[in-house]
């Protein structure tokens, strides 16, 4: 996870809001402090000035309003006596300097000022705006400006001078006051210096208090980052440490809880994934899983041995492709695909059948997540049934021709041909033939029919091979024709075998009958075994035409048959040979051929033997 800058992290955060808002509220305050004392200060001075205009008023009225003799002093030194006590006066009490008192007649001359330096002025025009406003006006007019020489600011009045006390009274002129107002907001300005003293204080033992504050904050939120990010890698051990009680106590205590409960759920989705892998991995089906645009996201091992493809190539592949039936099928026709798809993967002599079985993954809501398909090696039972096909096919063609061929002649005796004493015996001489044939037909079957359903048991025997299967050939010798010789290849010693000597005889009796059938005129039929480990092998050869190698593979199966029509004709059932092997499978040995077209072909199998079983005599040891 990306590290948090320090100007980005929610302490700093905390601690910049918590500062900001402190000083917003100090500077609301100092603003709203700041001109309230001005005011305050402005309007206490002008009061004190104020409080001393009226009596002024009266006096300069007085001198104005006196009828004067040659005894009395002028109007202008009466006038500038008041002023001059009066500027004296107003210094004492007022916070700000008086600098000029004016006294100016109805006319706009200057009759007193209180200025020295302004005596020259006494008898001329005033020029000043506001005392022609004042007269104009009959009210008095007040202002700040700034004196051009010194910078500072000076508070002027213009109250006009009436005949009586009365508002309505006629002016008769008008007192003009000049006042430093400098030191007044002086005042203001060192309140405010003390002010912003106190705000640099505060704000600095707010930022430390915030940093305190934003801490009792931000500890348990990083706490509980540092557990999301251990979380986030797996690891549920790491608690947060649970400061107090409130919200971010409480906090802290559920966010413990989660992860004791996504510890738990974690516990039980590893469980049920090992369960899950456990299952797939040892399923002989294969398993596999789409997204739900039909993208493979799963697969299981049996799956990528039957289709014999990696699983690099397989993961992210549309499940129609990886199945080859994308040209047939889209991923939308397998969603609704409800019956089993046979994939048909045979080559040429190598049948491989699989069988598909498609389920979808879907919500509550109906929508489709995806795609389970369960493919399961079905040639093993297609050959089984294609075999069962075959062997009733093969059943009934074989019952078939005797039947038919006895009808036949039954409905010639029928007729009458019984009469005829050289037709008749031939007749029912074949009729017997072909029942007798059915009859070794139904025999096979049976005995088939038995050893498929393990229905029998061996009487197994301990026999000196050599004498047994001397007898069974000296048997087949006394009845064969002399136009074929025996060679028996034996070896010296003598070799006892555990085996049911009737199941044997019945073998061995099959395989020569058919080596003397397919031998030609002075053709060989060898005999021989020896030994090749554990195992008696056996060995009879003929001189014949022998078989194609594409048959030799064949020619236990049931029915099967070279030459079907020669067969037939030498009475044999094609089920001799598949019941040699039963037998010989049923002692624990094999039964294989070896051929040549034209060469001839010989007949192995094997039985069970183990030397350590006999002592020299014979005898079990």
């Amino acid at each position: 996870m990306q590290k948090v800058s320090f100007f980005k992290s929610i302490h700093v955060k905390l601690v910049l809001i918590y500062i900001l808002l402190i000083l917003l509220a100090l500077q609301i305050i100092g603003i709203y402090f700041a001109r309230e004392l001005e005011e305050n200060l402005k309007n206490n001075f002008r009061e004190s000035i104020f409080q001393r205009v009226d009596l002024m008023q009266y006096s300069i009225r007085e001198e104005i309003l006196k009828e004067r003799d040659e005894s009395m002093p002028t109007l202008e030194e009466s006038l500038k006596t008041i002023v001059m006590e009066f500027s004296t006066g107003l210094k004492d009490v007022s916070y700000g300097d008086i600098l000029e008192i004016r006294v100016i007649d109805n006319r706009q001359r200057i009759r007193a000022t209180s200025e020295l330096e302004n005596q020259n002025l006494i008898g001329q025009r005033s020029n000043t705006d506001l005392v022609r406003r004042a007269l104009s006006a009959e009210t008095l007019f007040e202002n700040i400006k700034l004196d051009n020489k010194t910078r500072n600011r000076i508070w002027v009045l213009a109250t006009p001078i009436r005949n009586g006390a009365g508002t309505d009274d006629e002016v008769i002129g008008v007192l003009y006051i000049e006042a430093n107002i400098e030191s007044v907001f002086g005042q203001v300005n060192d309140i405010n210096r003390i002010f912003l003293g106190g705000t640099a204080v505060s704000l600095v033992i707010t930022i430390f208090l915030g940093i305190l504050v934003a801490r009792t904050i931000t500890q348990p939120i990083a706490d509980m980052r540092k557990q999301a990010q251990a979380m986030a890698k797996g690891n549920y051990s790491r608690k947060v440490r649970v400061y107090g009680t409130d919200e971010i106590g409480q906090l802290a205590i559920t966010f413990n809880h989660l992860t004791n409960r996504l510890q738990e759920a974690q516990s039980t989705t590893d469980a049920e994934r090992r369960k899950l892998d456990s299952v797939l991995s040892n399923m002989t089906d294969g398993v596999i899983a789409t997204d739900r645009k039909g993208r493979i996201i799963l697969i299981n091992d049996p799956a990528l041995e039957l289709l014999h493809i990696s699983r690099d190539i397989t993961l992210g592949r549309p499940i129609a492709s990886v199945l080859g039936i994308d040209q047939e099928y889209s991923f939308e026709d397998l969603i609704h695909m409800n019956d089993a798809l046979n994939l048909n993967f045979s080559i040429t002599d190598a049948p491989y059948i699989l069988r598909a079985n498609f389920s979808v993954i879907q919500k509550e809501t109906g929508f489709i997540n995806g795609l389970i398909t369960v493919l399961h090696d079905i040639t093993e039972q297609e050959k089984i049934e294609m075999d069962r096909r075959e062997f009733v096919s093969n059943v009934s063609h074989e019952l078939r021709t005797p039947l038919t061929t006895m009808r036949s002649y039954l409905e010639a005796l029928a007729d009458g041909a019984w009469k005829d004493e050289n037709i008749a015996p031939t007749f029912l001489n074949v009729t017997q033939t072909e029942t007798e044939r059915m009859i070794r037909l139904v025999n096979d079957l049976l005995q088939l029919s038995r050893m498929d359903s393990a229905d029998y048991e061996l009487n197994k025997d301990i026999v000196l091979f050599n004498s047994f299967f001397n007898r069974i050939i000296d048997r087949f010798e006394m009845s064969k024709s002399d136009k074929v010789t025996f060679q028996r290849l034996f070896p010296e010693a003598s070799y006892y075998v555990e085996i049911d000597t009737d199941k044997v005889t019945q073998v061995i009796d099959n395989i020569i009958s058919n080596a003397i059938k397919y031998s030609p005129d002075g053709g060989n039929v060898r005999f021989g075994f020896t030994v090749q480990g554990e195992m008696l092998k056996v060995m009879i050869s003929d001189d014949g035409m022998g078989i194609p190698k594409e048959n030799v593979g064949r020619i236990f199966d049931r029915f099967y048959r070279v030459d079907r029509a020669r067969a037939r004709s030498m009475g044999g059932t094609g089920l001799g040979l598949a019941i040699a092997r039963e037998m010989i499978e049923a002692h624990g040995g094999k039964i294989w051929a070896e051929s040549e077209e034209g060469q001839g072909t010989t007949i192995f199998f094997t039985l069970p033997y183990d030397l350590d079983d006999f002592d020299e005599a014979g005898e079990w040891a």
